[in-house]
């Protein structure tokens, strides 16, 4: 088993780095709601015309 020098935590005893806003990921992105509602819009466009397309004449 490893064990580190005296005086030095191993890194598993180590608390955890806390993460500043600027890091946040996508996922962070992807719950504000303007752009839920963006997505949400042009989503049913999308939809509006791939329905239009398969029942036109």
């Amino acid at each position: 088993m490893l064990q580190s020098p005296p005086g030095e935590q191993s890194p598993i005893e180590r608390p955890p780095v806390p993460t500043s806003d600027e890091t946040r990921g996508c996922l962070f992105a992807l719950s504000q709601p303007p752009l839920m509602l963006f997505l949400a819009f042009i989503g049913t466009l999308l939809f509006v015309t791939a329905v239009h397309d398969l029942y036109r004449w």
